[in-house]
């Protein structure tokens, strides 16, 4: 099972967090810490596996992590993971990011986080891989993008009736209406122009 699933860039600040299992904000803090400082220290020509720190676990966990550019994608498991499924896992993490993102940088998961979230939940949640079809993940986003973009629409729609009434040119409102033996007198009303 994935306990957590971190990202953060070479001078260790988390770009992506996500624990799958209670922690204090303090001791997430801390495992992030542990965690750039158990994997940065390791050399690019060596194994991406490595036990989980003091704080997440000890010897049951391990830290399975990819380097890309300036981003540490980091996945802490237990001991039923296979480690080479959870490095197949990170790289269709990081191609389908790349896919909707057109070049996915450390800027898109500061500046679209939700999108990035809505990402993981689709390949990961409560710390079960759900989806590791690159393909079908994408048509997902796809499908809630578009959800979305007729959501805006349909959210302007009272913008744009404000503004047709505005823009209707009625003749003089009548003052005086008359029903038989009925008398109405209309009072000014404000103009919308």
């Amino acid at each position: 099972m994935i306990k957590a699933i971190l990202v953060f860039n070479n001078h260790g600040k988390p770009r992506l967090t996500k624990f799958y299992q209670r922690y204090s904000e303090e001791m997430q803090q801390q495992i992030v810490r542990e965690t750039f400082h158990l994997v940065s220290k390791r050399d690019d020509n060596v194994c991406n596996f490595l036990e989980g720190g003091t704080l997440i676990g000890g010897s049951d966990y391990k830290l399975i992590y990819r380097h890309y550019a300036t981003l540490y994608f980091v996945f802490c498991v237990d001991s039923s993971e296979s480690e080479l499924g959870i490095l197949d896992l990170i790289q269709v993490f990081v191609e389908t990011l790349d896919k909707c993102f057109e070049n996915v940088c450390e800027l898109d998961l500061i500046f679209h986080m939700d999108k990035v979230q809505y990402i993981l939940n689709e390949m990961v949640l409560g710390g079960m891989v759900l989806e590791t079809n690159m393909n079908e993940i994408v048509s997902q986003i796809e499908a809630q993008n578009k959800l979305e973009k007729s959501e805006a629409g349909l959210a302007a729609a009272p913008a744009r009736a404000v503004s047709a009434v505005k823009n209707i040119n009625l003749p003089e409102m009548p003052r005086n209406i008359n029903f038989g033996d009925l008398n109405f007198k209309v009072p000014n009303l404000p103009s919308f122009k």
